[in-house]
């Protein structure tokens, strides 16, 4: 069995604030408006390579956050990992069993997750509250990016911990919650033979490199033998999804 296990955003699809072009298809809906497109391209090739081998999402999106975006009725997904791979929904639905299974994977981490939550609270430069997503790591939003990393780096144990962000975005994980070790679990669940992935960013790097093939954006820095990298005059999406339909699986 061949699966393409995929990051989601700025991989497959893209904020309505970053332009990929004029041929669009709309993807999330929230709040009143369409907020994520994909090339019409990505979307016609991801729905007729989702029908020749299993497609899996594999996002640090919320479960919630994940279930807005719609692929369009004839891409067919029956796996999603939610939660940087805590949450695994099946046919729509949570799998609780392995969800349990996520909780005591990163019970090392529960200390340090209750610090991070205790200083972004006290933090003042924090406008989105920190909240813990889906029981799996903490997410809050900053306006001194600077000040609330260097300040949780001296106060939670980076030995069980991995502090992020995303421009104004901070995130503490469980050091064993990455998607590296998201797939790994993944593909002795399902028994998967070859594994194809696709990231953007740092969050992305332990999936890269556990795959068998791997793609990333010509900007993203790494050191993974073998990953393929995209041309810069081409919409990322578009290089990976033609890459796997060359590749004639």
């Amino acid at each position: 069995m061949n699966i393409f296990i995929s990051d989601i955003d700025n991989t497959l699809i893209y904020s309505y604030k970053k332009y990929i072009g004029e041929n669009t298809i709309p993807v999330e809906y929230y709040n009143g408006k369409y907020i994520s497109y994909m090339t019409n391209l990505s979307y016609k090739l991801l729905s007729k390579l989702s029908n020749k081998i299993m497609f899996v999402p594999l996002t640090t999106r919320s479960v919630e956050q994940y279930k807005r975006i719609n692929f369009g009725y004839n891409c067919v997904i029956k796996y999603a990992l939610a939660a940087n791979g805590g949450i695994l929904i099946k046919d729509g639905k949570i799998d609780y069993e392995y969800k349990k299974d996520s909780i005591k994977i990163i019970s090392p981490a529960e200390n340090e997750i209750k610090k991070a939550i205790k200083a972004l609270s006290n933090d003042s430069n924090i406008y989105l509250n920190a909240r813990i997503v889906d029981e799996m790591f903490v997410f809050a939003k900053t306006q001194n990016i600077s000040y609330t990393l260097n300040n949780i780096l001296n106060i939670v144990d980076s030995s069980k911990v991995s502090v992020l962000n995303n421009g104004e975005k901070i995130y503490v994980i469980p050091k064993n919650l990455n998607k590296g070790n998201a797939l790994k679990r993944f593909k002795k669940y399902i028994g998967a033979d070859k594994i194809i992935s696709a990231g953007d960013s740092l969050f992305d790097l332990d999936m890269l490199k556990e795959a068998d093939i791997s793609f990333a954006p010509y900007w993203l820095k790494c050191n993974i033998n073998g990953i393929i990298k995209s041309d810069e005059k081409v919409i990322f999406s578009d290089f990976v999804l033609k890459s796997i339909e060359g590749l004639g699986l």
